[in-house]
């Protein structure tokens, strides 16, 4: 009796293994391989995937989001080696050492979703986009057909419709969302070019004439990057002057085109930036529409990190004039928080301009006598092959919270903004860089033993080491996260960032009290 459980217990689990087929049968070995069934038994590895998620539950969700949790645990690169033992070796090791690496994952990296996390354009954690995430790694799908992404296409094409009505354009327009902002800007670039010289696809660069564009000189170094990567040349890309609060200077642009005319050379695009990455500045936008409409060019906004203002009917005039714009990036990963990552490119265009520009007609993926309508066929606009859904991770988060939720998450968030740079202005020691216009608030800290220097240089270059000794040590304690750099002329300041529902007035007293504590003996 018991033999016989035991080998009803083997066919079970053989036939879990291997479904669909006889448990017995000739045996097939090809090039000494065994092929009869599979090697691997994804519902063996139930147990595993349990215990992993108590894991992250426990670790990466709990603690990180606990305000008396540190939000990292700071170890040089050599020691984080040692702890890690990063190398790979031919045997495989045991399920508890396995469990035990990827909770030394979660140990030795930063809390991002951290309340205390002010360093970068994202933070905090949305549970809804979180599961968006789970969902998509476990379905692994990729978003080139519909055929195998049926329900991601569809995601994708409503939030495109759903982003592109907020940025205003009534007749709608074409989009991909796609590996984060510095690719946006990229598809920006070489779609302006490809809509002034449609030859360069086909012919290259000998196909082209001396190309230039314009950015301001606070627009995302990806703007750069484009023009490097694409063959257009770094020196090709006119730096705009910015006013002191980091906006664009129409009248210095429309200046430099018609210099760049004259000396020969053919301008095709502008870059306006809606939410600098230091100052937080928005260009503006309406002005640089009416230039670029006078000597047609290419109008694209970066509005990476401002587009969230948006959904604001409070501070939607920031963005006054983007329905104007022939194409937008805006990443959803940052003020609205949806999961890394998550970056919508958007044109205006509706004659399949992007589709035009990219496609490469792989026969293979993109059939035109399939069974479906292949217009859903989505991919042969990407420069991506494999893509994935990315737009999953802020759809389910807007159907749980609804459009008034995101909205209210933007306005406390400038509402807090506005909060801690009143703090800085009352105590002793702080001084604020400008009035902040977004989320971004930049600072200096001065210690007592500077406070009576004059300002001069003397002033700026001892109080352009603070910032530096400040950051190791709070990186070091583990206490918060705040970001420093220079700016222009001016000496190192910290650059705070305000995104997450889950800071309090109490977290921004924190803040100041911290670096005051951190760097008093300075």
């Amino acid at each position: 009796m018991e033999g016989h459980r035991k080998e009803e217990k083997t066919s079970f689990v053989q036939s879990l293994a291997d479904p669909g087929h006889p448990v017995k049968c000739s045996p097939v070995i090809i090039d000494n391989v065994p092929l009869n069934g599979p090697t691997l038994n994804v519902l063996m590895s139930e147990n595993f995937i349990h215990q992993s998620m108590s894991i992250i539950v426990e670790d990466a969700i709990k603690k990180a989001t606990d305000v008396r949790e540190k939000v990292c645990e700071w170890r040089s690169p050599e020691q984080l080696k040692e702890l890690l033992d990063l190398e790979l070796r031919d045997g495989a090791e045991s399920e508890s050492e396995i469990l035990q690496r990827f909770k030394d994952a979660i140990r030795y990296s930063v809390k991002t979703t951290h309340p205390r996390f002010f360093n970068q354009l994202y933070a905090g954690m949305d549970p809804y986009s979180m599961v968006a995430s789970f969902i998509i790694e476990a379905l692994k799908p990729s978003l080139y057909t519909y055929e195998v992404a049926p329900v991601f296409t569809l995601v994708e094409e409503a939030v495109l419709k759903k982003m592109m009505e907020l940025i205003g354009w009534k007749d709608g327009g074409d989009g991909i969302f796609n590996a984060g902002g510095s690719m946006s800007n990229m598809y920006a670039v070489n779609l302006a070019r490809y809509r002034c010289c449609p030859d360069i696809k086909e012919n290259g660069l000998s196909a082209a004439p001396h190309l230039v564009m314009f950015t301001s000189q606070e627009c995302h170094y990806s703007i750069s990057k484009a023009a490097a990567l694409l063959g257009i040349g770094t020196k090709n890309v006119y730096a705009i002057p910015s006013d002191e609060r980091g906006k664009m200077i129409p009248s210095a642009l429309e200046e430099q085109i018609l210099s760049a005319k004259s000396e020969g050379a053919v301008p095709f695009m502008v870059n306006a930036t809606a939410g600098t990455t230091v100052l937080g500045a928005f260009d503006p936008i309406d002005e640089i529409a009416d230039i670029c409409e006078k000597h047609n060019l290419w109008l694209h906004v970066d509005a990476c990190w401002g587009g969230a203002a948006l959904v604001s009917s409070k501070h939607k005039h920031l963005l006054k004039g983007i329905h104007r714009a022939d194409s937008v990036a805006w990443n959803p990963h940052k003020m609205l928080m949806a999961c890394l990552q998550c970056s919508a490119f958007m044109v205006r265009d509706k004659t399949s301009l992007l589709q035009r520009c990219h496609s490469a007609r792989a026969s293979y993926l993109f059939q035109q006598d399939k069974f479906y309508d292949v217009s859903y066929d989505t991919g042969d606009k990407s420069v991506q092959c494999s893509r994935k859904p990315d737009a999953f991770k802020i759809w389910l988060m807007w159907k749980a919270l609804g459009s008034r939720e995101l909205e209210q998450r933007v306005d406390r968030a400038l509402a807090m903004a506005r909060y801690l740079a009143q703090e800085i202005k009352q105590r002793e020691g702080f001084r604020l860089l400008m009035e902040p216009e977004y989320a971004n608030i930049c600072f200096w800290y001065i210690p007592p033993s500077l406070r009576n220097l004059p300002d001069g240089p003397e002033l700026w270059g001892k109080l352009h080491k603070v910032a530096p000794v400040i950051k190791e040590r709070m990186m070091k304690k583990g206490s918060m996260m705040v970001g420093y750099q220079p700016h222009g002329e001016k000496a190192n300041f910290f650059r705070m960032i305000i995104i997450s529902p889950q800071v309090s007035r109490q977290d921004m007293d924190f803040v100041l009290d911290e670096i005051h504590n951190l760097g008093k003996d300075l």
